[in-house]
């Protein structure tokens, strides 16, 4: 298929760009892990990335494009035909809602579109079947799920990959390697899932932490934490009260979670409820 065919055949409503570079397929393919495990891909597309996948591996693939379906269908009958690749019609997050994406344990890759790939990602590493990742996305995405500590890409991505397991970029793509070229660059990352991260009352605190990254992390902590029970902990890990989020340990987080983690769950936390009660005394004095 030429290129403007390949252009008019992309859906913006799906963000599809299709990599159309042997190379960096040939790249994807030399990053993954070295052993049998079952494939999951997201988005196939027409099928450039799937026919190196299922030359080694068995694959399991979501397409929400009907009309890819039907191009994919045909194309991979053989395949199918003999059990290769299985081919799964339909948005692949409602597949997701048991918890996991295969009844076995699987290595994901996918070249995602950029308006899903950070929800796929999450909940790639809260699916306890999934041993890895390793996925195109959009190079800004891919520097916050791998930022170490201290640089200033270091977010709430960063602690949750770090959770997980070890993130890391295996290399950059440009534009012209895709039709249509996205405006932005991409990059591989591969995350090495060690564990399954899945605790919503820990990605609640980190959305607090990280609400206003450039302000103090105490500061933003404060915003839903008594300041006297946050100085404790600051005092008594002897950290600087004047750090940043990003200036912070993956390993404090979890000790904050673990002080907090009761009245994260309860759905309100204690400054909230306090100013509750504050309300409450005041509506139930008697008028002067």
């Amino acid at each position: 298929m030429i290129e403007s065919d390949l252009a008019q055949f992309a859906n913006k409503r799906y963000g599809q760009n299709f990599l159309k570079s042997d190379y960096y397929i040939h790249q994807i393919i030399q990053a993954m892990p070295d052993d049998d495990l079952k494939v999951v891909e997201i988005g196939p597309g027409l099928g450039d990335l799937t026919k190196e996948l299922v030359r080694a591996r068995s694959v399991m693939a979501f397409e929400v494009d009907k009309r890819l379906c039907e191009h994919l269908s045909i194309a991979f009958r053989q395949p199918i035909e003999k059990g290769e690749l299985k081919l799964q019609c339909g948005d692949v997050l409602e597949h997701w809602v048991a918890g996991s994406l295969a009844d076995e344990p699987y290595h994901l890759v996918a070249n995602l579109p950029y308006y899903i790939a950070t929800n796929i990602i999450l909940r790639a590493l809260k699916d306890p079947n999934c041993q890895s990742i390793l996925v195109m996305i959009q190079k800004e995405v891919a520097e916050k799920f791998s930022a170490a500590v201290g640089e200033k890409e270091f977010c709430a991505l960063s602690v949750l990959a770090q959770t997980a397991g070890k993130a890391s970029i295996c290399f950059e793509v440009e534009p012209e390697a895709f039709v249509p070229p996205p405006k932005v660059t991409s990059a591989v990352l591969f995350i090495e899932k060690e564990r399954t991260q899945s605790s919503e009352s820990f990605e609640a605190l980190l959305r607090i932490a990280f609400g206003q990254p450039r302000k103090k992390l105490a500061k933003n902590l404060m915003s839903a934490f008594p300041k006297d029970k946050i100085e404790k902990i600051f005092e008594r890990l002897d950290l600087d009260p004047n750090l940043r989020p990003h200036e912070t340990e993956t390993s404090f987080y979890h000790h904050l979670h673990n002080e907090f983690k009761k009245d994260i769950l309860d759905g309100e936390q204690p400054k909230q409820r306090k100013e509750r009660a504050a309300t409450r005394g005041q509506q139930s004095r008697p008028a002067k």
